[in-house]
C-alpha cells in the first residue's frame, strides 16, 4: 500500500538543510538603503544641481538683444528671462524705463516705442533700456521688480504710472467676483488680500517658491521658451484643434525642442508697427464716451503696490523719475476727464510729498493713440520730445545718481 508524503516532515528537513545559513534580508532583491552619510551625499548631489543649472545655463544658452531690445511678446511670462536681460545692465549710465505695456509698445516695433524715442533725443543707442512688459500692471509690476529685478540698483529709472488700472474698482482688482487676470504668479499671493484672486493655498505657495529659487524659474523659462508656454506633458499631448484632433508633438523628441538660443520677436511683426492694421487711431472722430469709476487713491490695491514699488526701487539706490500717463483723456466724456485730472494732481501732489520727482505731461493729439493708453510711433516720438523739454526733467537726467535716504 503506498503512503503518503508527510508535509510536515518534508517542511522540517528543508528547514534543517538551511540550518546554519543567514537569512536573506526581507526585499533585499529590489530595495537599496542608504545610510544617513549616503543621504547626505544625494541631498548635496541635488542641491548643488539645483543652484549650478540657472547659472551654466545662462553660460551656454544664446541670449542676443541688440539695439532696442524688449523681452518677445510670447516670452512676456518669461520672468527669469526679464532678469537675465537686467543682468545685461553693463553701463552705470543706461537709464532702465519701467512699466507696463505702454512701455513696452503695444501697437509699435522695437525702433517705435518710448525708450527708443529717448535714444533719439539724445543722439544715443541703447541709453535708455526697455524694461516694460507686455499685461504688466502695478501689482504684478511689484512682484517682477522684487524677485527678478535685482540687477536694478544704483541708477536712474522712468517708472510709468498707468492710472488706467485704477480706472474702476475691477480694474483695481477690488471686486469680490472672481476674475482672470495676466501675471497672477506676480502678485502678492496672501498680502495684502487681492479680492477675486481665488487660488488656493498649494497654487500660492507654490507661486512664492517659484520667485525663491532660480531652478523653478529656469524651469519655466524651457517650458515658455520651448514648448509654447505648456509642461512637458501638456505639449506632448498637445493636439492640433483640428476635428479629428491630431496629436504632432506624441513622437516627438523634446530634447530636440530645445535649441539652446532664446527665440527672438519677429523680424516683421504683422500686429505692430506702422504696416500693421492695429497701428491707427483710435477713432476717426475723436470723440470719447468712456465713464470711468475711478478708485479713490487711499483705498486703490494699484497705487498701493505702486507706491511700493517707488519704495522697493529707491532702497535699491535707484534715482527714480515718474511719467504719469499721458492717458488717452480724449476716449472720455467731459465730467470724467475732470474727475480723472483730479486723480493725476492727487498722485503728483503724493510723490512731491515723498520727494520722487514726476511729470504728468499734457495729452497727446487724439490721432497719435491707438486706444484708452497706448500711444500709436507718432505719439512716442512727440512725449519724447515733451519729455526732453520739461526742466525737471533735464535736470533729473544730468544730475548725477544719488541713493535715496
Amino acid at each position: 500500500m503506498k503512503q503518503t508524503a508527510n508535509p510536515n516532515a518534508a517542511r522540517n528537513e528543508s528547514a534543517a538543510g538551511r540550518a546554519g545559513e543567514a537569512d536573506p534580508p526581507y526585499f533585499a532583491t529590489n530595495t537599496v538603503r542608504l545610510n544617513l552619510r549616503q543621504w547626505a551625499f544625494v541631498g548635496g548631489l541635488i542641491l548643488a544641481i539645483v543652484l549650478a543649472t540657472p547659472c551654466l545655463w545662462k553660460r551656454l544658452e544664446r541670449f542676443d538683444i541688440g539695439t532696442d531690445y524688449r523681452i518677445p511678446y510670447d516670452l512676456s511670462k518669461d520672468y527669469w528671462l526679464y532678469q537675465r536681460r537686467m543682468e545685461r545692465l553693463d553701463n552705470p549710465e543706461q537709464v532702465v524705463v519701467i512699466g507696463d505695456s505702454v512701455v513696452w509698445g503695444e501697437f509699435v516695433l522695437p525702433d517705435g516705442t518710448l525708450p527708443h524715442f529717448l535714444d533719439r533725443e539724445t543722439d544715443a543707442t541703447n541709453r535708455f533700456v526697455n524694461g516694460g512688459g507686455n499685461g504688466l500692471f502695478p501689482l504684478a509690476l511689484e512682484g517682477l521688480i522684487g524677485s527678478y529685478g535685482g540687477p536694478i540698483h544704483d541708477r536712474k529709472v522712468i517708472l510709468h504710472c498707468n492710472l488706467l488700472w485704477m480706472s474702476s474698482p475691477k480694474a483695481d482688482l477690488q471686486t469680490e467676483k472672481e476674475e482672470k487676470f495676466n501675471h497672477p504668479k506676480l502678485v502678492p499671493q496672501f498680502s495684502p488680500r487681492i479680492p477675486c484672486y481665488r487660488a488656493d493655498a498649494n497654487v500660492r505657495l507654490s507661486n512664492v517658491l517659484e520667485r525663491r529659487v532660480p531652478f523653478f524659474g529656469w524651469t519655466e523659462h524651457l517650458q515658455t521658451a520651448y514648448f509654447n508656454q505648456n509642461s512637458l506633458i501638456d505639449w506632448t499631448l498637445a493636439d492640433d484643434g483640428g476635428l479629428p484632433p491630431k496629436f504632432p508633438n506624441t513622437y516627438k523628441n523634446p530634447v530636440s525642442q530645445i535649441t539652446m538660443v532664446v527665440p527672438a520677436a519677429p523680424e516683421d511683426d504683422p500686429l505692430r508697427g506702422p504696416a500693421s492694421p492695429r497701428h491707427k487711431p483710435w477713432s476717426t472722430t475723436g470723440e470719447g464716451t468712456s465713464r470711468f469709476e475711478w478708485v479713490d487713491l487711499d483705498t486703490s490695491l494699484q497705487w498701493g503696490a505702486f507706491q511700493r514699488l517707488v519704495n522697493l526701487l529707491r532702497e535699491r539706490g535707484n534715482d527714480i523719475f515718474v511719467v504719469i500717463g499721458p492717458l488717452n483723456e480724449h476716449t472720455m466724456i467731459p465730467e470724467n476727464r475732470v474727475v480723472f485730472r483730479k486723480l493725476v494732481e492727487g498722485v503728483r501732489e503724493r510723490l512731491d510729498a515723498e520727494q520722487v520727482s514726476n511729470f504728468a505731461p499734457e495729452v497727446l493729439p487724439s490721432d497719435f493713440y491707438g486706444d484708452t493708453s497706448h500711444p500709436l510711433t507718432e505719439g512716442y516720438a512727440l512725449l519724447a520730445k515733451r519729455l526732453f523739454e520739461e526742466r525737471q526733467f533735464k535736470e533729473w537726467l544730468e544730475a548725477g545718481a544719488e541713493s535715496s535716504p
